[in-house]
Parts: C-alpha cells; sequence; structure tokens
C-alpha cells in the first residue's frame, strides 16, 4: 500500500521535475514556440480557441502548457508582453536615425507587419493589456521622429503634420497585419504594400 502510493506521488511529480531540470534557455524556447503557435490559433478562431486546441498545435501536453502559462489570461499577457518585445527589437535593429528615411519605412513596415500576429491575436481574444497605451506610445514615438526627419529633409510632403502620418501608416500596417494572416496574401506582400501606399500618397507633390 505504501508502495503504490509512494509511486503514484513520484508519477505526479515526474512532470514538475522534467520542468526544473530544463535550462533556462530551453524554457525559454518552449514557451516563446507556444506563445507562436498560439498566436496563430487565436487570429484563427479567436475567443473560441481553447488552451487544449493550443496545447494540441504546440505540439505539448496540456499539463506542459499549464506549466508554462498556468491560465488562459497568463498565456494572453504572456503574448502581448511577447509582442510589445519583439515590436520594440524591430524598431531598435531597424536604425531609424541614421538610414535614409524611405529604407526606415520599409524596414519598420516588414517589421511590424512580421510582429504583428500576435497583435491580431489579442485582439480576436478580446484581451487589451493594461498598459497598451504606454506601449503604443512608445512605440509611436520613434517613428513619429523618424516622419519629422522625413519631412526636414524633403522625403515626405511638409502638408501632413508627422502625427497625421504615424495616424495614416499605422491604420495602414493594421490592416496589413489582418491581411497577412490566416487565408490571407502573406506578410511579404502585406508589407510590400504599405511600403508602397505609404511612400506613393507621402512623397511631396510638385507644384503648380
Amino acid at each position: 500500500m505504501y508502495h503504490s502510493e509512494t509511486s503514484a506521488s513520484n508519477i505526479d511529480a515526474l512532470p514538475t521535475l522534467t520542468f526544473m531540470s530544463e535550462t533556462p534557455t530551453l524554457r525559454d524556447r518552449i514557451a516563446a514556440g507556444i506563445l507562436d503557435t498560439a498566436a496563430a490559433v487565436l487570429a484563427g478562431r479567436g475567443e473560441s480557441a481553447s488552451m487544449a486546441e493550443i496545447a494540441d498545435a504546440s505540439g505539448v501536453s496540456r499539463a506542459t502548457l499549464y506549466r508554462y502559462f498556468p491560465s488562459r489570461d497568463a498565456l494572453l499577457r504572456g503574448l502581448a508582453e511577447a509582442a510589445s518585445a519583439e515590436l520594440r527589437e524591430r524598431i531598435a535593429d531597424a536604425e531609424l536615425d541614421v538610414i535614409p528615411v524611405q529604407e526606415a519605412i520599409a524596414r519598420l513596415a516588414r517589421g511590424f507587419v512580421l510582429a504583428g500576429s500576435k497583435y491580431v491575436a489579442l485582439a480576436h481574444s478580446g484581451h487589451k493589456p493594461p498598459d497598451s497605451g504606454q506601449t503604443q506610445q512608445d512605440l509611436a514615438q520613434p517613428v513619429y521622429r523618424l516622419f519629422t526627419r522625413g519631412i526636414a529633409d524633403g522625403t515626405l510632403r511638409p502638408d501632413l503634420p508627422p502625427e497625421v502620418l504615424v495616424q495614416l501608416f499605422s491604420g495602414l500596417l493594421e490592416a496589413a497585419i489582418r491581411a497577412s494572416g490566416p487565408g490571407g496574401i502573406g506578410a511579404e506582400k502585406a508589407s510590400a504594400a504599405v511600403i508602397s501606399v505609404f511612400l506613393d500618397g507621402s512623397r511631396p507633390r510638385p507644384r503648380t
């Protein structure tokens, strides 16, 4: 009797022991993989997507999923944090302050569309991160500075202030991110469309 209880206890503890034995790098990779898969599932199914579906699509057991993300809210918070971190990293990598304005805009468009699937997933899930307003402001500031530089050096039309250009660019990005999702045109075509439409519409008009 005592032996069987001990065996059952050991079996129950195996997943936890496995989790504890994983290196931080491996845990980060597994968590990132789960979040990437969750973004795709949530973008396609929205609020109806279950944790079980996300676990199955990720190729992990439900027990493993819950060890990394104990609840649906925890998963959505992780998704929001990953989306914000990824966009900040792409902005930093774009070197917006040192490359030509048109190239910087192209890099931004590609980076935002590629990283934006997590935001689409959050929108479809009905989850709004508590700091989403501050995050959007933080992400908009580098873009605002870029557009200000573009107006000053003649790359962008001077009759539209930077804040209006930011709003227009953001609207195009949101549409492109949605178009790049499941059943859409894909991230490359969507980002190329943003680059073409925005640069064509924002370049200085010839004087008449």
